[in-house]
């Protein structure tokens, strides 16, 4: 059964769901949702997603929201294909869970604010704020300081194997690597460079960039 995505594959939240399916080799079908034309406000996509927000998936009959759980989902569903993401002790899960909660709200919504600021609302034609720019990149060294430190004692966010937390960790750094002018925050750590550099040349996060193309 093919999975369907709504949700643009050039946006953050669906490419975290697109390089989890394609990491435990679940066949997909993208449904574009325009986000520039206001398509997630349209009533028919509200009826799936109340708030408005991408992506959405549809399993069969079973439909979900919010790309964090969709990816615990696939990973769940999918345990026995492909590397093991979710962790194989109450421990090891239970720590995936903290950094996939660190990425959510330590890390994402500064990413989110800067990319609202620079990106899209000059899209919009309206100006951007600065200062809340400045005040989430000093935000953001800290983030990636604690990141710098936990991966000089472990190759991964949650140990030695690849998992959720840096899966989803892979669109936001992508957009702070490529978009915002802040590669610096990156490359200036020897063991968060390491790290990026090892996620980023994943074959499932290859195909989902060429998606873009």
């Amino acid at each position: 059964m093919v999975m369907k995505v709504y949700g643009p594959v050039a946006a953050v939240c669906p490419q975290r769901v697109l390089v989890c399916l394609v990491e435990k080799g679940v066949e997909f079908e993208v449904i574009h949702v325009d986000l520039d034309a206001f398509e997630q406000k349209h009533p028919d996509f509200l009826a799936c997603q109340p708030f408005g927000q991408v992506p959405v998936i549809e399993d069969g009959d079973f439909r979900l929201f919010e790309s964090r759980a969709i990816i615990r989902y696939i990973a769940a569903k999918y345990a026995d294909r492909g590397p093991n993401l979710l962790g194989k002790t109450h421990e090891e899960r239970a720590l995936v869970d903290q950094w996939l909660e660190v990425e959510a709200h330590n890390f994402n919504d500064l990413v989110f604010t800067s990319a609202l600021q620079l990106l899209i609302l000059p899209r919009l034609g309206k100006l951007g704020d600065l200062s809340l720019v400045d005040s989430c990149e000093k935000k953001l060294e800290k983030v990636f300081d604690v990141y710098e430190k936990r991966l000089s004692e472990t190759n991964y966010l949650t140990g030695e194997s690849f998992t959720l937390a840096d899966l989803s960790h892979l669109p936001g750094i992508q957009v702070i690597m490529d978009k915002l002018g802040m590669s610096h925050l990156v490359r200036r750590r020897k063991n968060v460079n390491a790290w990026w550099e090892d996620i980023s040349n994943r074959a499932s996060w290859k195909k989902v960039m060429k998606l873009m193309d």
